[in-house]
């Protein structure tokens, strides 16, 4: 999979130019276009103002997202760099939906808008609307620091989280063609503990020998594909044995694949991938399952 144009859907206050310049390394991936999207939401300059929508507000918070946005474009100009640039009023998800849709990007990043918990039990998450609306990969991005407080590039040691699904198979595609900016992939499962319940010891060895022996089939087809990749096998609770296994390897980003079906069931149980998108440090990859059409 090629990336050559993302979306880098930013408020500023949570999501700056450093953010970006760490993805500079996918162009290597054949990325060449970047597009920048601030949406101003009503409901917010309302709110901050404590009175209702003033079209005044509006103008200033373009103009100070359109200064910061020249200043970006022109450093990206200076790499060969094509930009493109949205500041538009409304809805975050359904803009995000609308520029998807008409620049035909291959990847979104985005902050952590975070929500509430009353929030997202009355209309869910952001993330979860987006996979469920879109066929694009979405970024979910924090920041990570290195040595010397530089930011980390996300793709360079990723950590892929799979549990056999179409939904993970389809995460394993997208990061096959990124052999030019990816160091070492680590390739994760996990066994929750109810699946070895009632199992004898020999059926517990032959169980970890068979998710063994997948998890090193698709390290085989990475390194034919010239990535270096690690199999690791997990027992334990899924959300907590990811989190851990990524900072026992400084991973530098999670990657699951996502169906975005079942919103409401999230919004009540929650899910593996929308709990890592929303409370993980890493940054989370989520690459949804299938196409689908932004009317869904």
């Amino acid at each position: 999979m090629k990336i050559k144009k993302l979306l880098f859907a930013t408020k500023l206050e949570e999501l700056w130019f450093d953010a970006l310049q760490s993805l500079m390394d996918l162009r290597k991936a054949d990325l060449n276009h970047v597009v920048f999207l601030n949406v101003i939401e009503r409901d917010k300059v309302a709110m901050r103002r404590g009175t209702g929508y003033q079209k005044g507000e509006e103008i200033k918070l373009r103009e100070m997202v359109n200064v910061r946005f020249i200043d970006w474009a022109e450093t990206l100009f200076e790499q060969g760099m094509e930009v493109g640039a949205y500041i538009v009023v409304g809805n975050l998800v359904q803009q995000i939906i609308t520029a998807v849709e008409k620049e035909e990007v291959d990847l979104i990043v985005m902050g952590h808008h975070k929500k509430t918990k009353i929030e997202i039990l009355f209309s869910g998450s952001d993330i979860t609307e987006l996979l469920r609306r879109t066929s694009a990969p979405i970024l979910v991005y924090k920041y990570i620091l290195d040595a010397g407080d530089k930011v980390r590039s996300p793709f360079e040691n990723p950590l892929l989280a799979t549990d056999w699904s179409p939904a993970s198979h389809k995460a394993a595609e997208y990061l096959s063609g990124l052999k030019n900016v990816i160091k070492t992939i680590r390739v994760v499962h996990i066994a929750g503990d109810k699946q070895l319940n009632g199992l004898s010891a020999m059926e517990v060895q032959k169980f970890r020998k068979g998710n063994r022996k997948k998890l090193e089939e698709v390290c085989e087809t990475f390194e034919s594909q010239g990535i270096n990749a690690e199999p690791h096998f997990y027992i334990g609770d899924t959300t907590d044995v990811i989190e851990k296994a990524a900072q026992e390897f400084r991973a530098s980003m999670i990657v699951m694949g996502a169906t975005g079906k079942g919103a409401l069931r999230e919004r009540f149980l929650g899910s593996v991938p929308m709990e890592l998108a929303e409370k993980s440090a890493f940054p989370t990859l989520l690459v949804p399952s299938e196409d689908k059409a932004s009317s869904n």
